[in-house]
């Protein structure tokens, strides 16, 4: 019977147990691949142990969070983790305040990442009217049109509203309350009110003159607004009798809020977002050439710290007041160069384990998600992330050249959202076009002409290797061989039924569709690793190859059941030695593939070469060898 790919849940419960549980979760978070943790204290070994974990792309720890990367099913892990941390009482834990700008960069992330796929979405609507009116420009003036149109441009109106729900969470305070005071804000009362100002009417509250801000589109007004909120409420909580509290808390702060953010907060935040992307367009008119390869060049560097969401302000800003920006113009040169470097390393490497990992990362960039891309192919191995900032800044360069501008906010810039490009000035789609074209190409042929060392890999474990004596890296030279440790038929890794091994992101290694039900040492170590569901045991030879043995494909749903394992942690075993056994017809009978994933989780380190594919073998017989990559 069908089973789901991956236990997301259990990964959940793993991730929340390796970063010292629950009570030291202060805030959660997610964008479009990484769950965003705020953790009072960081656990020495949580880095170790989350990046350890099956279905967990890296870990970055930057900005004050603890940035787990997962990819695009972050989604399921972050609704699991919200279920098991109690996010009310995390708000009176003390958090690390950590500098303003990382603060600040934290609060972006929050705000933004959840409803980043609707504007997404919004934006693509936005780009086929584009093209659908290009086609057919009788298109413009049906009703078709006009509601598929004020459905695309309904997410950026009642923009004000989203950042309620997601910074009241951020901000731990009424959601309703902060809807009901942002729905206000983009009130069509309120754009009537504000017209007649801007016509030169005269219209004061408590005799106070009102500006003529209005806040449809708009993203510091309301994100000031919820902030302040959260004071004002916890403040009128403790003042307001519990018989009254349910009624008196949201009318206080409805009445106070609302009008403080049309009198002040909303002018004046409107105003720094202003301010922010006129000094950004200031550089642009300066020396376009130059804001165009800073961005199209060093853009994915930003990505990589998480610090990105950051923008976002000034380029919706910028959206509403010129109806374009060209920040994302470029950014998208950025996003596609890193796609290119993807396939590139498709196209060039030997192993057909980085094959698998970097087409499918070049497939995910393709819809603008450059994560996997980056920890899972050109980041891992140096040359191609560079690669794709060169090309990147040239691609960008060329097309600030044509004056290429996005008409329509893309909330995930890359190849698809290159139609938003498409307006009033005709070259702009044209400079995108060939900007692409320059990005994709260009990283692609960089990576065949500078190539890479596939056991290069950057990885913090590299580095500690690198600093051990003399002593301690002599006994990593030389081959080492590592035998089957069942019997039955070895499969090549990048073929069986699960992204994660098939691709590399544990480690390269075989696979064995086993005949018996018994696992052996392959080798003299210790153990390192027995999974509480008993299915999967780490080892760790005397000469330094750490082995994960997986019995079976989601088999952990089976906790325990079928599995006797014959061996404790940190036990010393011989080669052969019996670790655990298996009850076959359970594992087929609960609906599980017994194929069982060989995986050498330190590859970084050594040059593989797999023996004995795609034939029956017995266990003790060699079917890896390895050199160390310094041998």
């Amino acid at each position: 019977m069908a089973q789901s790919i991956r236990d997301y849940e259990k990964l959940a419960v793993d991730i929340v147990e390796a970063v010292g549980g629950k009570e030291n979760i202060v805030n959660i978070a997610r964008c479009a691949t990484r769950l965003r943790l705020v953790l009072k204290e960081t656990p020495k070994d949580a880095n170790k142990k989350v990046s350890g974990l099956t279905g967990v792309i890296t870990v970055v720890e930057n900005n004050g969070q603890f940035q787990v990367v997962i990819g695009t099913h972050v989604g399921k892990v972050f609704d699991k983790v919200q279920t098991l941390v109690d996010l009310d009482q995390a708000s009176t834990k003390e958090a690390p305040k950590g500098s303003i700008v990382n603060r600040v960069i934290a609060t972006m992330s929050a705000v933004f990442a959840p409803f980043i796929y609707i504007l997404a979405a919004a934006g693509l609507l936005q780009g086929c009217l584009i093209i659908i009116k290009m086609l057919a420009p009788g298109f413009e003036s049906t009703g078709t049109c006009e509601v598929l149109s004020f459905i695309s441009w309904a997410p950026f109106t009642f923009l004000p509203i989203f950042i309620a729900i997601t910074a009241s969470k951020h901000f731990k305070c009424n959601t309703f309350i902060a809807v009901a005071c942002c729905a206000a804000l983009v009130s069509p009362d309120w754009a009537v009110i504000a017209s007649r100002i801007a016509g030169g009417e005269a219209v004061t509250f408590l005799g106070i003159g009102l500006a003529e801000t209005t806040y449809t589109s708009t993203v510091l007004p309301p994100l000031f607004l919820v902030l302040a909120l959260s004071y004002l409420e916890r403040f009128v909580e403790k003042i307001i009798p519990e018989v009254v509290k349910s009624l008196f808390v949201p009318f206080i702060c409805i009445v106070i809020m609302v009008p403080i953010t049309i009198l002040v907060i909303g002018p004046v935040s409107d105003g720094i977002a202003t301010a922010i992307a006129n000094g950004y367009n200031a550089l642009y008119n300066f020396a376009p050439v130059v804001a165009a390869a800073v961005i199209g060049g060093f853009w994915q560097v930003v990505v990589i710290f998480g610090v990105h969401w950051g923008v976002t302000p000034m380029v919706l800003a910028n959206f509403d007041m010129y109806g374009q920006d060209t920040f994302q113009a470029f950014q998208t040169m950025a996003v596609v160069a890193q796609m290119g470097a993807a396939f590139g390393v498709f196209l060039k490497s030997k192993k057909q384990e980085t094959k698998s990992v970097a087409l499918s990362a070049g497939v995910t960039g393709i819809f603008g998600i450059t994560e996997p891309a980056i920890y899972g192919v050109t980041l891992r191995f140096k040359k191609p992330f560079i690669c794709a900032c060169i090309s990147g800044a040239v691609a960008a360069a060329v097309a600030s050249f044509f004056n290429s501008v996005y008409y329509v906010y893309a909330g995930l810039p890359g190849v698809l959202t290159v139609v938003n490009a498409i307006g009033a000035n005709p070259t702009s789609i044209v400079g995108e076009l060939i900007g692409c074209a320059i990005a994709v190409i260009g990283a692609i042929v960089l990576v065949q002409i500078v190539g890479f060392d596939e056991g290069e890999e950057t990885n913090k474990e590299t580095e500690e290797v690198k600093a051990m004596d003399e002593v301690a890296v002599s006994a990593l030279v030389g081959t080492k061989e590592v035998k089957s440790p069942l019997s039955g038929k070895v499969i090549a890794l990048s073929k069986i039924d699960d992204p994660v091994f098939s691709g590399g992101a544990m480690g390269n290694g075989i696979a064995i569709n086993p005949s018996d039900n018994k696992v052996y040492a392959p080798f003299d170590g210790t153990i390192e690793f027995i999974a509480e569901s008993k299915h999967a045991v780490g080892l760790k030879s005397e000469e330094g190859v750490e082995l994960l043995i997986h019995v079976g494909m989601d088999t952990v749903q089976m906790n325990g059941e079928g599995f006797d394992v014959k061996v404790k942690q940190d036990d010393k075993v011989k080669a052969g030695e019996l670790l655990l056994a298996f009850d076959r017809e359970a594992i087929e009978k609960a609906g599980y593939s017994l194929i069982t994933p060989v995986v050498i989780t330190n590859s970084f380190e050594f040059e593989q070469k797999e023996l004995c594919l795609d034939e029956e073998i017995s266990y003790g017989k060699s079917i890896i060898n390895l050199s160390a990559v310094n041998a």
